[in-house]
């Protein structure tokens, strides 16, 4: 593999590229999202992250107030229930008066194949990733509507080749995709632009932790490494920043080249008749045993 090393974003954007805007940043305690709401502030914006545990997000907070010297609201709020939402963006409105920049990256996310998945599972990350987005986006919209601002929605590119064990964020995403292409044509007249980022394999997140197979720190990525944190940062202030002016409903992936190759982990296909549960699969020494 690989070992090059993303430069930061402050090697290729002005410091104060993003002075004067205010965003707001759902999963923005934990991540990429993180990434991107750290990105944001470093580049000028004010910022409110948003999870559902406030001492997670203060915590987080108060790390990138140190890293960044730039201004963080930390407010909790399930994305899953509008009326928490409409709180969270209340309170950001009262503390900044403004809003630019929403980035949607609340999502839930697990391993399974769709025979062993509860219908109360395939709906909650439809609940997180699909209807949180909507949810967030509907509130937020008067205030982006106000500042002619810019919607970021986290999507992935799980759907585009049926990423085994993945039917519930597969769909999801799609959803997301789908809304966001919406957004483009029915908010561009109102100076409002609506794009994707839709991340690949990002080392060091609980993300890759979670969910990739044992090995993936060699999984034939065509320009040769993992991605990193810092990829999406790039992408985030492309997006959000004025060289994106005349950029809206688009998906940019952000992998490698990764999603063009076959998805082919965790032993497929014989794993897709076999009864394992998704630790032994995350194993595979244990998961070949019972094969």
């Amino acid at each position: 593999m690989s070992n090059n090393v993303v430069i930061p974003t402050s090697s290729i954007f002005k410091d104060d590229i993003l002075k004067g805007k205010v965003a707001f940043v759902t999963g923005g305690g934990s991540g990429i999202c993180k990434g991107m709401a750290e990105a944001l502030a470093r580049h000028g914006a004010k910022v409110t992250i948003v999870s559902r545990t406030l001492s997670k997000l203060e915590a987080a907070a108060k790390e990138m107030r140190a890293s960044t010297g730039g201004e963080f609201l930390a407010v909790a709020a399930d994305v899953r229930d509008h009326k928490q939402i409409q709180v969270a963006v209340d309170k950001h409105m009262a503390h900044y008066g403004r809003l630019d920049i929403l980035v949607n990256g609340a999502a839930g996310n697990f391993l399974s194949l769709s025979q062993h998945l509860s219908f109360n599972a395939f709906r909650s990350v439809i609940e997180i990733d699909l209807i949180g987005t909507f949810n967030t986006t509907k509130i937020c919209f008067p205030h982006l509507k106000a500042s002619k601002g810019s919607i970021i929605n986290v999507s992935a590119t799980l759907p585009y080749n049926g990423q085994v064990f993945q039917s519930h964020a597969c769909a999801a995403k799609a959803g997301v995709d789908a809304l966001s292409l919406v957004w483009a044509n029915e908010w561009g007249p109102l100076g409002i632009r609506s794009n994707c980022i839709a991340p690949g394999p990002i080392a060091n997140t609980v993300g890759m932790a979670k969910l990739a197979p044992e090995g993936t720190d060699s999984v034939r990525v065509p320009i040769g490494r993992l991605g990193e944190v810092r990829d999406i940062e790039h992408a985030t202030l492309y997006l959000a920043s004025e060289a994106a002016s005349y950029v809206t409903g688009q998906v940019l992936i952000v992998d490698g080249g990764n999603w063009l190759q076959p998805s082919l982990e965790f032993g497929y296909p014989e794993v897709c008749e076999q009864e394992l549960n998704m630790r032994e699969i995350m194993e595979p020494e244990k998961a070949k045993a019972k094969l």
